[in-house]
C-alpha cells in the first residue's frame, strides 16, 4: 500500500476550474465517507483552501486509487475526467510525503511562508480523524508534517513581512489606492481570513471598518474588536455606495455580489472609484463587476501576482526551506522503517534462529563441545549473511508499494 496525493492547485489550474473543484468545509464530511467508500482508497484526508483542493490517501492500489480520486473530483465539479485530468498531480510515497510537508511549510503557498495553511492542515487532518477517515499511516504522516511547518518557520526566515493571504489582500490594496489612510473599508466575511484583514486594517490608519457576515454575532464580536461597524448582509449594496474599499473572504458556494446589485452601487457613488479585493474561492464577487464604471475587481490571480513579487526576495530562505523539508523526509522514512519494518526484521531473524538452534540442538550429540561451539558461530555466521540482503532491501523499500510487497511475501514464506 502507499502514500499518494492528488489535487490541483493555483499553479496547476485557471481560478474558474480550481473553484468548481473546492470543497465547502460543511461537505468535506461526506466527502471523506464517500472517499473511504471506494475500493483502492483506505484512509483519506481532503484538504481544500482558497490555494488548492488535494485528497491525501493511503492507498490499496496506487492506479486504483488515483482512479478513485478522479472519479471523486470527476463527480464534485460535475465535469469529465478528461476536461480537467491534465491539470492534474499526483505523487505517492516520498513524493508524497515531501509534497504534503512543502505545503505545510508554505512554500507552495501563493503568499510564500503563509501561516495560515498550517493551521489549515492541521483542521483537514482533525476533521478527517474525527470523520474516521484515517488510521495509523495518515496520522502519523500529518503529525510529522506539523512538525515539518513549525520547524521551517523556526529555523528560517520564510515567515517574515507579509505571511498571510489576509495580509497580502490588505498590501495589495495599499498598492493600488496609494494609502488607507482616512479610507472607509467593508469586510465580507469574519473568519480566520476576514479576521485577519480586520487585525491588518487596524494598522493601516483607516477611518472606519465595517463588517458584514452571515452570522451577525460574529460580524458583530470582529467588529468589536477595531472600534467598527457591524453591517447586515441585506444591508451590503446600501454599505458599498458609501466605502472606499471591499475586502471579501466567505466561505459562500455562489456569488454573493453580483453585476446587478453593484449598477445601483455605481449610480450612488456618482464617479468615485471602488476598489474590490475578493480572495474567496470560489469567488464572492461577480466577475462581470469589473466591466462596471469605477469598479477595480481584483482576485486570487491578481494577489498571487502582487505576492510573486516577495517570492523573489526571499529565494535564499526558500532553498534553505527545502534542506529542512528534504531533510525531515528522510527522518519520517527512518521512521516509517522502524514502525513498520523493524518488527519485521526482528520476526524474521528469530524464525530463521530458531531453525538453526533445532537443527543444532537436533544433531549436537554427535558434536564435542569445541566442535559445537565451531558449528554454533559457522551456522550464525551464514545466517547473518543471508538476512543481510534481504533486510537491507526491506528497510530500503520501506513505506513504498515495493516494500509492502516484500514485507506480504517474507510473511508468506516464513509464516510470520
Amino acid at each position: 500500500m502507499s502514500v499518494i496525493v492528488v489535487g490541483l492547485n493555483h499553479r496547476s489550474v485557471p481560478l474558474p476550474l480550481l473553484e468548481r473543484m473546492t470543497v465547502p468545509r460543511q461537505r468535506i464530511p461526506k466527502a471523506l465517507h464517500d472517499l473511504r467508500g471506494r475500493d483502492d482508497v483506505s484512509e483519506a484526508v481532503v484538504l481544500s483552501t482558497c490555494n488548492r483542493t488535494e485528497i491525501y490517501a493511503h492507498a490499496e492500489r496506487f492506479h486504483g486509487a488515483v482512479g478513485d480520486i478522479r472519479d471523486f473530483l470527476s463527480e464534485l465539479g460535475s465535469l469529465a475526467p478528461e476536461d480537467f485530468a491534465d491539470h492534474l498531480y499526483q505523487f505517492h510515497d516520498a513524493g508524497a510525503v515531501a509534497h504534503l510537508f512543502t505545503v505545510a511549510a508554505g512554500v507552495d503557498s501563493a503568499v510564500l511562508g503563509e501561516t495560515e495553511i498550517l493551521g489549515q492542515v492541521k483542521g483537514a487532518w482533525e476533521l478527517a480523524v474525527a470523520e474516521g477517515a484515517t488510521g495509523p499511516v495518515l496520522n502519523m504522516l500529518f503529525r510529522h508534517a506539523l512538525e515539518v511547518g513549525k520547524r521551517v518557520r523556526t529555523e528560517t526566515a520564510i515567515s517574515r513581512h507579509i505571511t498571510s493571504v489576509s495580509q497580502a489582500a490588505v498590501a495589495l490594496a495599499v498598492e493600488r489606492l496609494g494609502s488607507l489612510q482616512g479610507r472607509r473599508v467593508l469586510v465580507l466575511g469574519a473568519g480566520d481570513t476576514g479576521g485577519g484583514m480586520v487585525a491588518s486594517l487596524s494598522d493601516a490608519g483607516v477611518s472606519e471598518v465595517l463588517v458584514a457576515n452571515r452570522t451577525w454575532e460574529r460580524a458583530e464580536a470582529l467588529a468589536l474588536r477595531v472600534g467598527g461597524r457591524a453591517v447586515r448582509l441585506a444591508d451590503v449594496p446600501a454599505t458599498l455606495a458609501e466605502v472606499d474599499l471591499l475586502l471579501t473572504s466567505t466561505g459562500a458556494s455562489s456569488v454573493l455580489v453580483d453585476h446587478g446589485d453593484l449598477e445601483p452601487v455605481v449610480a450612488a457613488r456618482a464617479g468615485r472609484p471602488l476598489l474590490i479585493v475578493d480572495v474567496a474561492v470560489p469567488r464572492d464577487v461577480d466577475p462581470g463587476a469589473a466591466e462596471l464604471p469605477g469598479v477595480t475587481l481584483l482576485d486570487m490571480d491578481d494577489l498571487r501576482a502582487f505576492a510573486e513579487g516577495g517570492r523573489v526576495e526571499r529565494r535564499r530562505e526558500v532553498t534553505r526551506a527545502r534542506d529542512l523539508i528534504d531533510d525531515e523526509v528522510s527522518r519520517y522514512r527512518e521512521a516509517i522503517t522502524t514502525r513498520q519494518v523493524a518488527p519485521l526484521v526482528t520476526a524474521l531473524r528469530s524464525r530463521v534462529d530458531e531453525l538453526r538452534a533445532a537443527e543444532l540442538d537436533r544433531h549436537g550429540r554427535r558434536l564435542d563441545a569445541s566442535q559445537r561451539e565451531l558449528v554454533e558461530a559457522v551456522t550464525r555466521a551464514v545466517a547473518a549473511k543471508l538476512l543481510h540482503e534481504p533486510t537491507v532491501r526491506l528497510k530500503d523499500a520501506a513505506g513504498t508499494q515495493r516494500g509492502e510487497r516484500l514485507s506480504e511475501a517474507l510473511r508468506d514464506l516464513f509464516d510470520l
